[in-house]
């Protein structure tokens, strides 16, 4: 005869009031710290363009005059207005005189040729080809073997650097973390680098999170040979032949 008692389930402890009130607070941090933070730089660019445009508009065609309060706002959109007539200025024949006579003026000053001269090739690379910038995230060896950096792939390898150089290369940008603004400019082989499938924003995600936020993997199950191994098997297959 079974003589032993049948054992009670304990009930799991039950969390104190502290415990839950953290809890609590930490989770509306998570929900309410993305948009007020976004909420909070998109009002200092409304801010800025407002304190800055507003104030030459006169008061017969100044929103905020007219009604009588002030209208946020007004400064972007004057801003946008302006720069979408000069853009549709200098497409005509009349427009690319006066830019060329005006880079023709500015580089003629010293100082202020350098500043514009790169400012003006970076705009012209991200802006104007746009369509073949900055588009893929590669995964790359870095600053040693057996270390994977995430890379952005900003064009190929063009020019000098690409003549001394026997193999295919392209140029990579390397972010820092948590600022994915500052980096380094790599010029590495294409076959160093490694595709990823994830997109430039989920790629940016990721450097800023400093791997916390990592995208999902649309690709499970599939593994791609490291670039060392690619280049193993190019060398057995050539021993080979």
């Amino acid at each position: 005869m079974n003589t032993e008692q049948p054992r009670l389930i304990q009930p799991p402890p039950r969390r104190g009031l502290v415990a839950r009130l953290r809890t609590y607070f930490l989770t509306g941090i998570v929900v309410t710290a993305p948009i007020g933070i976004t909420a909070w730089l998109m009002w200092l660019v409304v801010d800025l363009f407002d304190r800055a445009v507003v104030p030459l508009i006169p008061d017969a065609y100044n929103p905020s005059e007219i009604l009588g309060t002030t209208v946020p706002g007004v400064g972007i959109i004057i801003a946008f207005i302006l720069v979408t007539l000069i853009g549709a200025f200098v497409t005509n024949v009349a427009g690319r005189f006066l830019v060329r006579f005006g880079d023709r003026l500015v580089s003629r000053v010293p100082v202020v040729r350098t500043v514009y001269g790169v400012l003006k090739q970076i705009f012209d690379a991200v802006l104007a080809q746009s369509a073949n910038a900055f588009r893929e995230v590669v995964l790359i060896e870095y600053p040693r073997r057996g270390i994977w950096v995430i890379g952005f792939v900003t064009s190929s390898t063009r020019g000098e650097v690409q003549r001394v150089m026997e193999e295919e290369m392209v140029n990579v940008f390397l972010p820092t973390t948590p600022n994915p603004t500052s980096g380094f400019l790599l010029f590495l082989p294409r076959k160093d680098c490694i595709p990823l499938d994830m997109s430039v924003e989920e790629g940016v995600k990721l450097v800023i999170s400093g791997g916390i936020v990592s995208p999902p993997d649309t690709t499970a199950g599939e593994r791609r040979p490291a670039p060392e191994a690619e280049r193993s098997e190019a060398k057995a297959e050539r021993k080979e032949a």
